[in-house]
């Protein structure tokens, strides 16, 4: 039985990834919420990203749809830099990750003298936003 052709990329025609990220440091979210919010987003559309983190009821959803927002205005960016073609609706959320920041420690008092330690975590958000360009024009 013949094995299955592959497809080669077409040398005439070769096909390069369009990358730009955006993050946002020390975000006042702790990092468990926000990876929630996170994961509604990754391997989706630009566009549909936006529009599910516009609705989404967690606190976490503003500060990941500014940096998603941020990544796609940095591609924009990079793509009139080096005139290559960009179209927004061919974006995809390539990455999307939630790093633990510093944790600020501050103390509650209690009775009798006592106190309870409040961990007030922070984030950072990464988002990696990717666009497949053809060169030659044919997309």
């Amino acid at each position: 039985m013949p094995t299955p052709k592959r497809s080669q990329p077409d040398k005439d025609h070769p096909v390069h990834t369009m990358e730009a990220r955006a993050q946002a440091r020390n975000v006042r979210v702790t990092p468990m919420k926000a990876r929630r919010v996170v994961n509604l987003i990754r391997g989706r559309r630009a566009g549909e990203a936006l529009a599910v983190l516009q609705f989404a009821p967690q606190t976490a959803s503003e500060p990941v749809r500014k940096v998603l927002a941020s990544a796609i205005a940095n591609l924009r960016f990079k793509a009139d830099q080096t005139v290559e073609p960009f179209d927004e609706r061919e974006l995809v959320v390539s990455a999307a990750y939630v790093d633990e920041g510093p944790t600020m420690k501050r103390f509650q008092p209690r009775a009798q003298g006592r106190a309870y330690k409040i961990l007030k975590r922070t984030s950072h958000i990464t988002v990696q936003v990717s666009q497949n360009v053809s060169k030659g024009g044919a997309r």
